[in-house]
């Protein structure tokens, strides 16, 4: 299998939001938590959990925003 983007979760303080989502993107989310968990060894006890740090990863990657946030500065 091949490496998974995101690293095991860690424990943080939770904060509390709402979001809807379609049914497919769920059964994704839950599909990936669930290869993440085989991968690393800890499963991840709700998908929920992956979307903070799917959402940091792909910030920190986004070579556009990098640069658009370096130009606001």
């Amino acid at each position: 299998m091949t490496k998974l983007k995101l690293a095991p979760i860690e424990e943080d303080k939770p904060v509390k939001i709402t979001l809807d989502l379609p049914g497919a993107l769920h059964r994704d989310l839950s599909a990936y938590a669930e290869a993440l968990g085989r991968e690393s060894g800890q499963p991840v006890s709700d998908p929920k959990r992956l979307i903070v740090p799917m959402l940091e990863r792909f910030m920190a990657t986004d070579r556009a925003f990098a640069k658009a946030r370096r130009n606001r500065e």
